[in-house]
């Protein structure tokens, strides 16, 4: 190529002495050249978005997470004992069938057994029975004060970043453990409602919060709520009562709460997810809907930038059907990233693409791309790693130019197909696909154009 360059500059060197005029010199036919790709609406199951189901296999509806809840006790044997059984089954489990996890654990889950290691229990440590939400004295809320349980969760959390940050099964983490359902509130006994305080001080929830964001540099973290402890820190948010108690202006509804701690922004860096609210995710996308209280999905989903979301009755044997379930679908399609190659510019030797962003929010992990060249047969006969990630291309702003260099020596003379591809580093995971007509929706694989060697 350089050599090229070089009898064309001398060229014109030589005409201009000459006294001619010399014609605009054409470029080398193997340039790049910039060719645009056709825009069409990504699958839903791609990773780590959309609706997902409680863990389990499903037919109704697609998805690429699946969820499940854990008691600590489970795991936590003693002060710095832990056996993580449990926790594997689940995750080999949901990663046979190709899918990501997102979890909690929890100390007390209304109507479950209670969840506090046991050795806690023996030592004495202080529990309150309740009768709230159905539990009937089934599960109790511990004394999360206690320097014990302190001391426990901040052990556990960081034996759980040390043993799965990072680990590809894992697609989000919620933080749990603090409160009904590992929520971290315990009303109706906030100090407010009723005048139990049942939660710990602030000065705890922040030395949690620290710990957390200590073990984990890697898998993405979600909080509850948005606070003054943790609006400075790596973790995002999860609305559980998504499109109920969502948008302004009550003081409690999720954005509100944005709001007031001034992390509107916060998914440029941080995941949102959730779930939807569990009373509406039968009729919300009936037509015209027949939920008693509910509140504009496609607002919702503007306004939080939301990335994923529980939202079970999908799933269920009588789940989504007709109208009903292409609502439904376009609603988990609007949720989270959907990055789509507005062009590509090929030669023998650099492969440069535009990934633009018609989702709701970037892509949060730094999976790497990878480019192959495929023959006539449809074998891919070479392929290059590139620098390449997608994560935090944002929505609504130009499109991100992606270059690198390629080398295809040592191929056959002939044209070749080069292709894209954004592997899940999850084995046998599903591949990130981008919304384009030339993209295969089984592979991974995305069509960007032909190049011809010699």
């Amino acid at each position: 190529m350089r050599r090229v360059l070089r009898f064309t500059v001398a060229l014109l060197a030589a005409l201009t002495v000459a006294g001619a005029t010399p014609a605009l010199a054409k470029p080398p036919t193997d340039a790049p050249r910039w060719a645009p790709l056709t825009y069409t609406s990504a699958p839903a199951d791609n990773p780590l978005k959309g609706f997902m189901p409680y863990a389990g296999s499903y037919q109704t509806f697609p998805y690429s997470m699946e969820w499940f809840y854990l008691p600590v006790r489970d795991v936590m044997t003693g002060p710095k004992q832990f056996r993580w059984d449990a926790v594997e089954r689940q995750l080999n489990a949901i990663a046979a069938r190709g899918h990501q996890a997102v979890f909690r654990f929890y100390l007390d889950y209304p109507g479950k057994p209670t969840g506090i290691p046991q050795y806690l229990l023996d030592q004495g440590l202080l529990t309150r029975p309740y009768d709230d939400f159905g539990n009937n004295g089934v599960s109790v809320a511990p004394d999360y004060s206690d320097p014990r349980l302190v001391t426990a969760v901040q052990n556990f959390i960081t034996a759980l970043g040390r043993k799965y940050d990072g680990d590809p099964r894992i697609g989000f983490l919620t933080l749990g453990l603090i409160g009904f359902w590992g929520e971290w509130h315990t009303w109706p006994y906030d100090g407010w409602t009723k005048p139990e305080n049942w939660m710990p001080s602030t000065e705890i929830l922040a030395g949690i919060l620290n710990t957390f964001d200590t073990a984990f540099d890697k898998t993405r973290l979600l909080a509850r709520y948005p606070s003054p402890q943790n609006k400075e820190l790596g973790i995002g948010y999860h609305d559980d009562s998504f499109a109920f108690e969502t948008l302004p202006v009550q003081s409690w509804h999720f954005v509100q709460r944005l709001i007031d701690e001034g992390v509107t922004d916060k998914w440029q860096r941080e995941p949102i997810g959730g779930e939807l609210r569990p009373e509406i995710q039968s009729c919300l996308f009936e037509q015209p809907v027949s939920c008693g209280q509910y509140e504009d999905f496609t607002q919702s989903v503007d306004q939080t930038h939301i990335s994923w979301m529980i939202n079970h009755a999908a799933f269920a044997p009588d789940g989504y059907t007709g109208d009903e379930y292409f609502r439904a679908l376009a609603a988990a399609k609007s949720l989270g990233y959907e990055l789509t190659v507005t062009e590509a510019a090929l030669s023998r030797d650099r492969v440069s693409v535009r990934v633009a962003n018609r989702g709701t929010a970037p892509f949060y992990y730094d999976w790497r791309a990878e480019l192959a060249a495929v023959d006539s047969q449809g074998r891919i006969v070479k392929r290059w790693h590139t620098g390449w990630t997608v994560d935090g291309i944002q929505p609504g702003q130009a499109p991100a130019e992606l270059t690198t260099r390629i080398d295809t020596r040592g191929l056959r003379a002939g044209s070749y197909d080069i292709v894209l591809r954004v592997a899940n580093p999850l084995p046998n995971g599903i591949p990130l696909r981008f919304a384009n007509t030339s993209q295969d929706t089984h592979t991974g694989w995305l069509h960007l154009g032909a190049v011809t060697t010699r």
